[in-house]
């Protein structure tokens, strides 16, 4: 007999989940809460309590944290920049943190001496989870069914669903990995696992191609109070309500899809094909107004963070020092992110065509090609022979080494 008396799974209601409740209560022999976090998924909640308890959990809990999802995690990771590998929005790396979270708050109301998730452990996702509950509550133990069970593959899974009646979307013939949530939809898997093959339109749920989008371009406009987006098109917005509004928008003009191979944690490269359009809209928007708002030397430091915080929101480490360190440092390095980007959307094309804000850098007779009254050119004169005197120097005393590569030496 398990000394297991309650374990709180992370219930999504998907496939894997549905089959780790009568898995658990077979193995284990315990209770079981399924717990729902809601990041903005746009699920009939009340089908899947009731589809938890159908499969045989205890009790289900459904616990709405979109607004905390939108300003404690994705707008944190959005004025730092954080995109991993260049493409990807972390949609779904950013949501794990806060689902163990909600699992772990659920796990101690409920005196529950451990905690389940659906991960495979080939993925990145068992890190994530984990990492959240040794940070927030070490004494919980974990199980982790992909990692003890039978089950070999979703194939298997969908066999087991079916012997103990428990209905799942996902079949043979369509057998993605789905996430999705207030930020993107990712999905993994079936043909998707060949890097050559294009991704079929039915891999896309939020976004129509951009073949099929209008023919005339949308424009938007997105204010930012200290890198946080505020208003759309000069009313405010709280953040749900903004991102949603953009999700619908650029969803309508294909922006914001990716087709990637990225690089797993465990050493595995993976193929992911990402829905994130209001996310992108806001990325670009962002990086525009702080084009205009940062110095260049912080401008550029920034620039060097911004794929190590990717890193350790990708790599399960958002309850890091380092991650929290860093948040720091872009907390003063946006005091001055403040204004508007205008945002030209176009046959998945998202760019910005337009920036202003009261702490721009950006002075128009300094940077005009025209006449100006406020930069003597022959300044460049003296400024250029100092910046250049360490080469000089270091010339005079190796020119071997320096001019080397000349057609013809100077000798």
């Amino acid at each position: 007999m398990s000394d297991l008396q309650k374990v709180v799974l992370a219930y999504s209601g998907g496939l894997d989940t549905s089959v780790i409740i009568p898995w658990l209560k077979e193995t284990y022999g315990c209770r079981v809460v399924a717990v729902v976090a809601d990041v903005g998924q746009d699920e009939d909640f009340p089908a899947i309590r009731q589809k938890a308890l159908s499969s045989g959990a205890d009790a289900a809990h459904v616990v709405d944290v979109k607004a905390e999802f939108a300003t404690g995690f994705l707008f944190p990771a959005l004025r730092a920049n954080a995109i991993y590998e260049g493409q990807y929005l972390l949609g779904t790396a950013l949501a794990r943190p806060l689902i163990a979270k909600v699992q772990v708050e659920a796990a101690l109301a409920e005196g529950a001496d451990a905690v389940a998730h659906g991960c495979t452990g080939k993925g990145n996702d068992q890190v994530r989870f984990e990492l959240a509950y040794q940070a927030l509550a070490p004494q919980l133990r974990v199980i982790a069914p992909w990692r003890e069970w039978s089950l070999r593959s979703r194939e298997d899974e969908i066999v087991y669903a079916a012997t103990h009646g428990i209905p799942v979307s996902v079949t043979k013939a369509k057998p993605y990995s789905v996430d999705q949530n207030l930020w993107h939809r990712s999905a993994e898997a079936g043909v998707l696992e060949d890097p050559w093959q294009e991704p079929p339109e039915d891999v896309y749920a939020l976004t129509v191609s951009p073949a099929q989008a209008p023919q005339q371009p949308a424009y938007v406009e997105v204010s930012f109070k200290e890198g946080t987006p505020v208003a759309l098109d000069g009313t405010a917005q709280d953040p749900v309500t903004l991102i949603r509004a953009l999700n619908r928008l650029g969803a309508a003009h294909g922006v914001g899809r990716v087709d990637m191979v990225e690089n797993r944690l465990v050493g595995i490269k993976v193929r992911g094909v990402y829905e994130t359009p209001g996310g992108t809209i806001l990325s670009t928007a962002h990086r525009a107004l702080e084009a205009i708002t940062i110095d260049r030397d912080t401008q550029h430091y920034a620039t060097l963070l911004a794929p190590r915080y990717a890193e350790l929101v990708y790599n399960g480490q958002w309850y890091s020092p380092l991650r929290q360190a860093i948040d720091g440092f872009v907390d003063v390095a946006q005091r001055s992110v403040t204004g508007t980007a205008r945002m030209k959307l176009y046959k998945g094309a998202c760019t910005a065509v337009g920036r202003t804000s009261p702490h721009s850098l950006y002075q128009q007779d300094l940077a005009t090609f025209g006449e100006d009254a406020v930069y003597n050119q022959k300044d460049a004169e003296g400024f250029i022979r100092l910046w250049g005197l360490p080469a000089r120097v270091f010339a005079q005393v190796n020119p071997q080494r320096i001019r080397q590569g000349l057609r013809h030496p100077v000798r």
